[in-house]
């Protein structure tokens, strides 16, 4: 079995083959991980960036991706995971090709069924501050990519029906969705649960979530909208630091800072003798 390095390590976490192989493409060397359990991850380190990733292609669905996700933060222990992936857009202005942030994920299923009818229990968890903050820097210089910034809806459903139960559902109920997939509320969850733990789902448009999904698809969309997440996922690594570090720290790690009287070397590895001096008494 093969053990995962202490490194900065972002976990990048999709559903579809086609996510995966959009996300791995800016990885180019990678090595496989094995899970005692069976799960596989590619780590590599992410060019121009300080980051490794660990990219794990888990399957479909919200308590799937809880599980697993889960499973591999307590194996990896990084310091942030991402679901990056394709989603239906629940807007006029999201078009296909836009890339959804989530500021939060909606778990949509929630709720009681009473005499009276459906009484909606909203489950909603935020998106990493940081995270969400490097991606609006990203997206003000992202050229032929669109990027909103909006909660995502999470349920184990693929819309394709605009007219149908489940859109008048998150209609009433979730109106201030951007989009619509069906595994970032579980990942937030496990990530939530765990701790300290940055996390933010990036989603990029296929289709429209109506009766004209099956056409979107076989016209490339999925691939598309796949690559263009990939993009502002990559991006918003390369400006987001690992923790510890600072302006003056580089690709290798992060450096000594000082400050006044004492040198920090939290975060960062020092091979050698330290002398010290008190000064002024103290």
């Amino acid at each position: 079995m093969s053990v995962p390095e202490t490194q900065s390590t972002v976990l990048v976490l999709t559903a579809l083959p086609l996510e995966y192989a959009a996300v791995r493409a800016y990885v180019p060397e990678r090595e496989e991980l094995v899970h005692p359990k069976g799960t596989r991850v590619e780590k590599g380190r992410l060019p121009d960036s300080a980051w490794h990733l660990a990219i794990g292609e888990l399957g479909v669905g919200a308590e799937r991706a809880a599980a697993l996700t889960a499973q591999l933060i307590d194996w990896l222990h990084p310091e942030a995971v991402l679901f990056v992936g394709v989603a239906g857009s629940l807007k006029d202005d999201i078009g296909i090709g836009d890339v959804v942030v989530g500021t939060q994920v909606y778990e949509i299923h929630g709720g009681k069924q009473a005499h009276d009818g459906f009484k909606v229990r909203p489950k909603a968890l935020p998106g990493s501050h940081a995270l969400e903050q490097a991606a609006r820097s990203v997206a003000r210089d992202l050229p032929g990519i669109r990027v909103h910034f909006a909660p995502i809806a999470t349920g184990d459903v693929v819309l394709a029906d605009s007219r149908s139960a489940i859109a008048r559902h998150l209609d009433a109920h979730y109106n201030d969705a951007g989009a619509i997939e069906m595994e970032g509320s579980g990942a937030a969850l496990a990530a939530h649960l765990s701790g300290q733990l940055d996390a933010l789902v990036v989603r990029g448009v296929s289709d429209r979530a109506d009766r004209n999904k099956r056409r979107a698809d076989a016209g490339g969309s999925q691939q598309r909208a796949a690559a263009h997440a990939a993009n502002v996922a990559v991006g918003l690594l390369r400006k987001h630091q690992p923790r510890g570090t600072g302006p003056g720290d580089s690709e290798e790690g992060p450096q000594a800072r000082y400050g006044g009287d004492h040198i920090d070397f939290r975060g960062g590895t020092f091979h050698g003798p330290v002398t010290g001096k008190q000064v002024g008494g103290r």
